[in-house]
């Protein structure tokens, strides 16, 4: 059985990259893939750069006035394993705004899958924006609008919490959603376990665990954890920009259809709106969606302008 990679190890691979980075003989393919192999790459990676540069800084803030004494050659291996153990040591250092604080954001129709500093990652859904730090003794995100899911990587000194107006998630390494929605906030959880509350409330966090599903009231509170797994998966189908049906009403279809076009569906008659659909789509078809199942309803689809019209064209089925 292969054994996994130790800290100090990762820790020196990524000084050895940050230096081939420095010399110009750096292949961002392959560095990609060093860095997809293990979550905690990516934040041994960051640190070393904190380190490499505060080795450069420190070149410049010394100035070239005086002749530098002679001092004793230091080997590649010496350089390096002191790179690495800078690295490890400067964690205060890289918690600077410039380093590991971060906002992102994404458009209408975008989706996003950004890795951060601490090794965890984070799948950004259509039309959101959220602020990342991360401290010494917490990790924080700020989701001001929009739906994220997270990958959290595991660092029980240092929790994991989001907030979305007052509503906060805290966890330590799991998988989760968190959608901001009018009067609240929706989380989904995927792995693990989560608490979920939201401040001023008066109520203890709930836990919510692998395949429950929770809505946190920004005024009330968490409401209690639903069993919902099947749901959870296809409500998540949007980090591969997929729609998935099975029962949802053609309105709320639509509407999620919306979330991602500036070209939008209209339903013209109430009792199109109710219609059940099933079937597999992509968020970027909403034309191709709405011609589907107005097929199925017998309706007419017009298109006018950023407006895709669903009307009937004779009376529904009892």
């Amino acid at each position: 059985m292969t054994e996994r990679e130790s800290a100090a190890d990762i820790e020196a691979a990524a000084a050895r990259w940050v230096v081939r980075a420095d010399r110009g003989d750096l292949d961002p393919a392959e560095l990609d893939v060093w860095l997809a192999a293990d979550t905690r790459r990516q934040g041994a990676y960051v640190r070393a750069q904190a380190a490499w540069g505060l080795l450069d800084r420190g070149r410049v803030l010394g100035g070239e006035e005086r002749a530098a004494p002679p001092r004793r050659r230091i080997d590649r291996r010496g350089l390096l394993a002191g790179l690495g153990a800078a690295a490890a040591a400067c964690v205060a250092v890289v918690v600077a705004p410039r380093l590991l604080s971060a906002r992102y954001g994404t458009t209408l129709g975008e989706i996003r899958r950004v890795p951060l500093a601490d090794g965890s990652l984070a799948a950004i859904n259509t039309d959101t924006t959220l602020e990342v730090a991360m401290k010494p003794r917490r990790r924080e995100v700020r989701l001001d609008r929009g739906e994220v899911w997270f990958q959290v990587a595991k660092d029980a000194d240092r929790p994991f919490v989001v907030e979305s107006g007052p509503v906060r998630v805290r966890a330590v390494g799991t998988a989760f959603s968190v959608r901001r929605r009018d009067g609240g906030c929706e989380v989904l959880v995927t792995e693990g376990v989560v608490e979920v509350w939201s401040e001023g409330a008066g109520e203890a966090p709930r836990r919510v665990t692998a395949g429950e599903r929770v809505f946190a009231s920004d005024s009330a509170g968490a409401a209690r954890p639903v069993l919902a797994s099947l749901e959870i998966t296809r409500e998540l189908a949007w980090r591969e920009g997929q729609i998935v049906l099975d029962g949802e009403a053609f309105g709320a279809a639509a509407q999620e259809f919306n979330r991602y076009n500036a070209r939008k569906i209209v339903i013209a008659d109430p009792d199109l709106a109710e219609q059940k659909l099933v079937g597999w789509f992509r968020t970027n078809e909403p034309e191709s969606f709405a011609r589907a199942a107005a097929a199925s309803f017998g309706a007419r689809v017009t298109v006018r302008g950023d407006a895709i019209l669903v009307q009937s064209v004779a009376p529904l089925a009892e």
